[in-house]
C-alpha cells in the first residue's frame, strides 16, 4: 500500500479489509521527504490546541488503529527513498515483521551516485500521539515489560538511524544487505502464505496488543477467546483441516479468506 494521507490510507485499509479479504499479507512501504514529515509535525505540536490540528491528529489515531486492527499480516519494508520518519514511522512500529536494508542496492549505479542508504527516525509523535487499543503508544507496546530497551529507544528520539543502528535499538526486525533482500523477503512472504489464515489473525491479534488490558484488548487481542476461536473453524476441524489431517502426509486445505 502507498498511501501518504490518512484518509487515503484508511480507504485503502477499508478496501482491502472488506474487498479483498483473501490478501492476507499487507506489505507497508514509504516513500517521500522525511523533511516534510517533520515540519508538518512541528506544525501538528506546536499549535496542538487548534480545532483542526486536534482533528488533524485523531485522524491518524484513527486510521493506525483501524491498521492494527485489521487480521492482516502485516510487513514493512524500509528502502532506498523510504519516508520512515515519524507520523510514518508508526507503519514501522505497526508491522509485525520489517525488513530494513543495509545500505545500499548493489546494482544501484544510477549516474555513478547511489541511492543513500534507507534511515529511521523518530519523533515525539510515536511516544504517544496515537494510542493503540491498550492505550500506550506503538513504541511503548513494542518494549513491553523492557524498560531499559524503552528508555535507549527513547533516546534514539530525533536522530537518523542506519540499519545497523535501527537493529540494535530493536526497532526493526531484519537488516538484509542488498545481495540477501529479494530472498529475505519472498521467504517471509511465502512462510505467512503457508500457514492457516485463523491462527495467523489469532496470533497477530494476541501479540499486537502487549500491556494493559481495555475494552478494546478484551475483543481483539484476549488470547482464550481467540483460542476458541480458532479451534472451532473449519480450517482447523474441518474434512479438509489441519487438525484433521495432521499426521496423515496431507496438506490441510485452507480457507484463505481473513475474518
Amino acid at each position: 500500500m502507498d498511501r501518504g494521507h490518512p484518509r487515503e490510507l484508511d480507504d485503502a485499509v477499508l478496501d482491502l479489509r472488506f474487498n479483498e479479504p483473501e490478501i492476507g499479507t499487507w506489505v507497508l512501504r514509504s516513500e517521500g521527504d522525511a523533511a516534510a514529515v517533520l515540519a508538518a509535525e512541528e506544525l501538528l505540536r506546536d499549535h496542538a490546541d487548534h480545532w483542526l490540528v486536534r482533528e488533524v491528529r485523531l485522524l491518524w489515531a484513527r486510521t493506525l488503529s483501524r491498521l492494527d486492527l485489521s487480521a492482516r499480516t502485516l510487513v514493512a519494508l524500509v528502502e532506498p527513498g523510504s519516508c520512515c520518519a515519524g507520523t510514518l514511522a508508526e507503519l514501522l512500529l505497526a508491522a509485525d515483521r520489517s525488513f530494513m536494508l543495509d545500505g545500499t542496492w548493489p546494482d544501484d549505479d544510477t549516474n555513478g551516485h547511489p541511492a543513500p542508504a534507507p534511515t529511521v527516525q523518530l519523533t515525539e509523535a510515536n511516544d504517544g500521539w496515537y494510542p493503540m487499543a491498550n492505550g500506550l503508544s506503538r513504541l511503548a507496546t513494542r518494549f513491553w515489560g523492557r524498560d531499559d530497551l524503552l528508555a535507549g529507544a527513547r533516546a534514539q528520539i530525533g536522530k537518523e538511524l542506519l540499519a545497523a543502528e535501527a537493529n540494535e535499538a530493536g526497532l526493526v526486525t531484519f537488516t538484509p544487505d542488498g545481495l540477501d533482500w529479494d530472498d529475505e523477503v519472498r521467504l517471509t512472504l511465502e512462510e505467512r502464505a503457508s500457514y492457516s489464515p485463523d491462527a495467523l489473525t489469532g496470533l497477530e491479534a494476541n501479540l499486537r496488543f502487549a500491556g494493559p488490558e481495555t475494552m478494546e484488548t478484551k475483543i481483539f487481542a484476549r488470547l482464550s477467546a481467540w483460542q476458541n476461536w480458532i479451534f472451532q473453524r473449519p480450517n482447523a476441524v474441518g474434512p479438509a483441516g489441519a487438525l484433521q489431517r495432521f499426521g496423515t502426509g496431507s496438506r490441510p486445505d485452507f480457507d484463505r479468506a481473513r475474518v
